[in-house]
């Protein structure tokens, strides 16, 4: 039986299913250290003949969830994140993330992404412009206005990570160390926590409406696994500065992906 069968997609061939593992496995490694990995795990999975985008989003959570689970129990066993913050965080984020995505069904991307770019860019020269920022855990607030600030958080990027999905990641660790005042280490530790529930609010969704390709998914998956093992146990090793290096690198990979996706789909037709 040739594997396009197999996997429920006529068209695919050996050569891509090798290519779109090989995202997965790169995907799982950058989603371990600071998010993104849909950067390269979304576009791969979009190049296979016949799917269609409503099964590669859904696939991609799948894939994504699998190895958000293994980087955060990775983190949780070496940085001890503290779970008082990031569990309630992670719940809301669910729910803010299931909402997203039955927004996604109706209301099109392409009408957010100009937004995105812009709070990209802002995120990228604040970066840039405060070196010693995440270096150090210096909480921004205390008692109830910490977990008010991280629930809020936890809804605004949950939402957009059902309704858009790449670079949810990146978000949530740029807010625990800009608003809350977490260390890159620290504040990727949490983010995996909370990208777990992101990508399973988002899943709740899409599993009923029968949008995910299970064994491709579960291939996808397994590579990964092992890119966010490997990337984790990199991003505890290295600390803070690797994250932050690494960090800036996927923000200017994310601004480039949505702005050309912003002229594909606003600028170029109309000229």
């Amino acid at each position: 039986m040739e594997i396009g069968a197999l996997l429920g997609l006529e068209q695919l061939t050996w050569g891509t299913l090798v290519l779109v593992t090989i995202a997965a496995f790169g995907a799982g490694w950058v989603d371990a250290v600071v998010g993104g990995g849909g950067l390269l795990q979304l576009p791969a999975l979009l190049l296979i003949p016949g799917i269609t985008p409503v099964q590669a989003l859904a696939t991609n959570k799948l894939a994504g969830l699998s190895g958000t689970t293994t980087s955060a129990i990775t983190y949780y066993a070496r940085a001890k994140p503290d779970l008082r913050t990031a569990v309630p965080m992670a719940l809301i984020a669910l729910g803010g993330s299931f909402g997203g995505a039955a927004v996604a069904i109706v209301l099109p991307a392409s009408a957010f992404k100009p937004i995105i770019v812009v709070a990209l860019l802002a995120v990228a020269v604040f970066t840039v412009a405060r070196p010693q920022l995440g270096a150090r855990t210096a909480l921004r607030f205390a008692g109830g206005r910490h977990h008010a600030a991280a629930g809020v958080t936890g809804a605004v990027i949950g939402f957009y990570d059902g309704l858009i999905g790449p670079g949810t990641g990146t978000f949530l660790v740029i807010a625990l160390v800009a608003l809350l005042g977490y260390d890159f280490l620290q504040s990727s530790a949490k983010a995996k926590i909370v990208n777990l529930a992101t990508n399973a609010g988002a899943l709740l969704l899409f599993i009923p409406h029968g949008a995910v390709l299970w064994v491709l998914g579960i291939i996808l998956a397994a590579a990964n696994v092992a890119g966010s093992y490997l990337g984790s146990r990199m991003a505890i090793a290295r600390g803070s500065r690797f994250i932050r290096v690494v960090f800036l690198i996927v923000v200017v990979l994310l601004i480039g992906k949505l702005g050309l996706d912003v002229w594909d789909e606003n600028i170029a037709p109309v000229l």
